[in-house]
């Protein structure tokens, strides 16, 4: 056989293996179910935007993480407003809502929950000076601005119907942590109602002139239980999808590897026992 002939058969071969190769890739590819995951990158850490435009976060490691043991799922991210990943869960635009979402019993009838992704305690910021708030119903008159649907807007929401006669003033807003915590500095508001891990961080990184109240016990039931989840559509596919999340989330607990991202972000450990 002369030397162009066999190369013309080597080529062939070879293009042929590829083809196959490419193919099986493509069918592997076909055979995963893909997911999305909505966040709307606040608040940071546990989700953000750095300066890169790269989405990045507790939450969002935790995640690439739990589906790093899930090779028959493929994951994707969209950033969209906060009722937006609600809304979206509810049509199942989207499969996965990663937000550092509280329990809350309303919402609980409409998602599927994880299983606890991070531990906290809730705490109230108050400016430095302000001696009139010590505790939960101290902040009965008060004032403070919130993002609607968030944990605390629900508790608070809860709190005036059970104390209609002097309920928290609340004001809706759609604005970022660091001003929200900057108009109770400047007393624009008088308190707000927030994860101590992120309050701490926030005061050290930007110098705040705030001071720390932790909740106790009682106080923290007002608002649910001090973890946060992941939220999965409540459909068919939801069924699977969250046993298969939880599965996952045990193994990174197992592994070291959720301490890990903990540690990273926050400087200690916050994973769930």
């Amino acid at each position: 056989m002369n030397y162009k002939k066999w190369l013309n058969i080597l080529l062939v071969g070879t293009l042929f293996l590829t083809g196959c190769d490419n193919q099986n890739k493509d069918t592997q590819a076909k055979g995963k179910e893909k997911i999305i995951i909505a966040t709307s990158g606040a608040p940071s850490p546990f989700t953000t935007v750095d300066k890169k435009g790269e989405l990045m976060g507790y939450d969002i490691d935790v995640v690439k993480a739990i589906f790093a043991n899930l090779p028959q799922y493929e994951i994707s991210f969209e950033i969209t407003e906060f009722p937006s990943v609600l809304a979206g869960l509810d049509s199942q635009r989207y499969q996965v809502g990663a937000n550092n979402f509280a329990m809350n019993e309303k919402r609980k009838e409409k998602y599927f929950y994880s299983d606890p992704i991070f531990k906290n305690q809730y705490a109230i910021a108050v400016a430095t000076k302000n001696n009139n708030i010590k505790q939960f119903t101290d902040l009965n008159g008060k004032s403070t601005e919130v993002t609607p649907g968030l944990n605390y807007a629900t508790a608070l929401e809860l709190y005036n119907e059970q104390h209609p006669n002097n309920p928290v003033k609340i004001v809706y807003s759609e604005a970022d942590l660091l001003p929200v915590l900057q108009h109770v500095e400047t007393g624009q508001y008088d308190f707000q109602l927030i994860d101590k891990v992120m309050l701490s961080q926030l005061i050290t990184e930007y110098n705040l002139n705030l001071k720390i109240i932790e909740l106790n016990q009682d106080d923290t039931d007002r608002i649910g239980s001090p973890y946060s989840y992941l939220l999965i559509s409540k459909d068919a596919k939801g069924e699977q999808l969250i046993k298969d999340i939880n599965q996952g989330i045990q193994q990174i607990i197992n592994n070291g590897k959720l301490s890990k991202i903990s540690e990273h972000y926050f400087g200690t450990d916050y994973s769930p026992k």
